[in-house]
């Protein structure tokens, strides 16, 4: 069984779609083991009690440097014996640390379809008001491998979303998290529980 460790920094709508993927047998063979927030008192870790998984604070803010956050957020994840690591909506950027002992073993969704609208600054609802600043028709979702390039890692599965002329960035926000983000991150995360994603150079190739 596939142990999953979340990383969250807020309201957890992701994390609650892989809960409910587990539920319905969407993600079958695998487990959250653990959930890790950024920040207090955030409602993801009300989720978490609510379905008795094990969770937990590890703030930003009581570190110093990156490096020394990475390395709590290692140790965290090896003591739980995670196997998968999530990042979902988790605002911190993760280092080289916890990136190379879990190298392509780290997946995030990111609110756009990479690589329009990513990178350093494009996050939350600042990529919907980037995409609909410059009139795009189409927007979506992507998940990927997390590597050292902020969503610069290589992509395992994209979902289109249309953008309409009346939206604003939170219309178009509940759109992408509900036609696109709620839908790739459980399906992406089951192939990777089947083992059925090989990254080959900047490819991840899906076998059948």
């Amino acid at each position: 069984m596939l142990k999953i460790g979340v990383l969250v920094s807020g309201g957890g709508t992701n994390l609650q779609a892989i809960i409910d993927a587990i539920g319905h047998g969407l993600i079958k063979n695998a487990r959250i083991v653990t959930v890790v927030s950024s920040r207090e008192g955030v409602y993801a870790l009300e989720r978490a009690k609510k379905h008795n998984i094990p969770y937990t604070v590890i703030p930003r803010k009581n570190f110093d440097t990156r490096e020394a956050y990475d390395e709590a957020l290692l140790n965290h994840m090896k003591k739980n014996s995670a196997e998968l690591i999530v990042m979902a909506g988790f605002l911190s950027i993760v280092g080289e640390k916890l990136i190379n002992e879990y190298r392509n073993k780290i997946i995030n969704v990111h609110p756009s379809l990479i690589p329009s609208f990513s990178g350093d600054g494009y996050y939350g609802i600042k990529v919907h008001q980037k995409a609909l600043e410059y009139g795009v028709k189409i927007t979506g979702a992507t998940v990927h491998f997390v590597d050292e390039i902020t969503d610069g890692g290589a992509i395992i599965l994209q979902k289109a979303v249309e953008v309409k002329q009346d939206d604003t960035p939170e219309t178009l926000q509940k759109r992408v998290m509900e036609q696109a983000e709620w839908v790739i991150l459980p399906q992406a995360i089951q192939l990777f529980a089947e083992g059925r994603l090989k990254v080959e150079g900047r490819k991840v190739i899906i076998s059948e």
